[in-house]
């Protein structure tokens, strides 16, 4: 008889529900979240069973677990799953005995579940973006007790070789020294990690040649072309340029009723890390031929804000078609042509790329 498993993610205790072929729910109960709990419910059940769970805080252990023991995971879509976000009774074993009635009927909206390997490569550049983004905090307070102060920043900035000497002769009281030298203390041991990132991410980069390809284009750097491999994965599963637009959030919303059709601003759904690095991307991207005449008639009409989030979008498509002939080259050898070098990386770009804040929070 087959078992379809239905599990509520909490950061802490997890509702699991097991719904027979008929549909009928045979056990609902609520375990802590390990290994041990878990197989004690669903341990028993054959090999290859399909589980369904949301993508909610922390399942990456779920997936995991489940296909070391040959489980079938099925990672759930939160926002798309409206059976269980508008019914009128909810709770953990509603919501878990839906998700298993939904994988019955196989009526889930199902989410793409990234390999091991990309999740990792995710997870280290998300880690360098966010020491970046802590040591970015750092500057600014730095130039706020300045500012406070009514001290101006000299030229060349306060934290190069020059800046630094200003700072160490520049007359401060003592609360502000004390400071501003645990600042600068903190950004000097953020140095090392972000260093050592660095290398690791260019070693990734060295070979690859989707990185190489991605590199050709305007604005795109080893940064933004690892993020964009790490984020869209296996680019196959988006079969157009406008269904990767759409999923990074980079596509307007659109409301439609009759013959009245509004577009308002983009949705920010999917990844927001693809979408920042992108618009960040865009920045140097709005300057080069190929975009600048389209941008720059779009600022004048509609601001610079949206010029420049449509360049985000344009240069997200021509990523697309960059990944899918890279993609196409490497499934059909013969027909393989030599992919360009792509410009050599300055010694300092990894380390100086991307000082904006990066988004808040993950998918």
């Amino acid at each position: 008889m087959s078992v379809y498993v239905g599990i509520d993610v909490h950061r802490k205790r997890s509702q699991i529900a097991l719904v027979d072929q008929d549909g009928e729910v045979q056990v609902n109960r609520n375990v802590p979240n390990g290994v041990e709990t878990v197989l004690g419910v669903i341990g028993d059940l054959p090999i290859g069973t399909p589980v369904a769970f949301e993508a909610a805080y922390g399942w990456g252990w779920l997936v995991e677990l489940l296909e070391d023991y040959g489980y079938e995971p099925h990672l759930v879509h939160p926002l798309q799953c409206k059976a269980i976000a508008s019914a009128r009774l909810k709770n953990d074993k509603v919501d878990a005995a839906t998700l298993g009635r939904l994988l019955r009927a196989d009526l889930l909206p199902e989410a793409w579940i990234a390999p091991l390997e990309v999740r990792q490569q995710g997870a280290l550049l998300r880690h360098r973006f966010q020491l970046v983004r802590l040591r970015t905090l750092l500057r600014n307070r730095v130039h706020a007790v300045l500012a406070d102060l009514g001290h101006t920043r000299p030229a060349g900035g306060c934290f190069t070789g020059p800046g630094r000497a200003w700072l160490a002769e520049l007359p401060l009281p003592d609360a502000s020294r004390h400071v501003v030298d645990d600042l600068l203390a903190v950004m000097d041991a953020l140095r090392p990690p972000i260093d050592a990132l660095d290398r690791d991410l260019a070693a990734c980069a060295r070979g690859d040649l989707r990185i190489t390809a991605l590199r050709e284009l305007p604005g795109v750097g080893v940064l933004t072309a690892l993020a964009v491999v790490a984020e869209v994965g296996d680019i196959t599963r988006f079969p157009s340029a406008r269904k990767l637009a759409s999923w990074a959030g980079l596509t307007p919303t659109v409301r439609n009723s009759d013959r009245t059709v509004r577009h308002g601003h983009i949705s920010k759904e999917g990844s927001p890390w693809l979408r920042w690095i992108m618009c960040e991307a865009a920045q140097t991207a709005k300057r080069h031929p190929a975009f600048a005449p389209a941008y720059q008639e779009m600022a004048r009409r509609r601001g610079k804000k949206i010029a420049t989030t449509a360049v985000a979008r344009k240069l997200l498509a021509r990523a697309y078609h960059v990944l899918r002939e890279v993609n196409d080259q490497q499934t059909t050898p013969r027909r393989a042509t030599a992919a360009p070098q792509g410009r050599p990386h300055a010694p300092g770009e990894l380390a100086s790329l991307h000082e904006t804040a990066p988004p808040r929070s993950m998918t």
